[in-house]
């Protein structure tokens, strides 16, 4: 069985602003290039990222696959069966299967503001993770480049 975890990219409305030089950052066996300036914590084995303004952040869980041997494919498989398996885009991302969904939420009771959130899984056969990036629907031409810098980035460590 495919371990537990959950990755929560949030990412509200930023204000402007100059493109933030990008950091590598290392989550048991997954490594990622997140904004440098973000601020890096972790809480029950959750890392989050958060922007100086507190506006943008993620979080992120990775986990390890429970069967040996098993194939990336049928990892990935795995995980989208598990989190509902309709409207996923398979993809690669860090050179092995992946899977993206996009999702339009209410942010408020009228329905006047819509929050939009980006889930992305992947497996490489040993590794497992999930981020899940969500910000207002309106500033999505501001965040989406930042989502894509972050998971494009994404890639697996030899060994553990």
């Amino acid at each position: 069985m495919i371990g537990s975890l959950v990755l929560t990219v949030a990412l509200a409305a930023s204000s402007g602003g100059s493109p933030d030089a990008m950091k590598k950052y290392q989550v048991k066996t997954l490594s990622l290039q997140a904004p440098a300036s973000w601020e890096r914590s972790s809480q029950e084995g959750t890392e989050k990222f958060k922007s100086p303004t507190g506006e943008v952040f993620f979080t992120l869980d990775v986990g390890a696959v429970q069967t040996a041997g098993m194939k990336a494919d049928v990892c990935l498989d795995k995980i989208l069966a598990a989190m509902g398996a309709e409207g996923w885009e398979k993809l690669k991302l860090g050179k092995n299967p992946a899977a993206r969904r996009v999702n339009l939420d209410n942010a408020n009771e009228a329905g006047s503001e819509k929050v939009r959130s980006i889930t992305y899984v992947g497996c490489n056969g040993k590794t497992t993770w999930s981020m899940i990036f969500s910000g207002n629907d309106k500033k999505k031409d501001e965040f989406e480049p930042v989502v894509a810098k972050i998971t494009q980035s994404v890639s697996y460590s030899k060994g553990k």
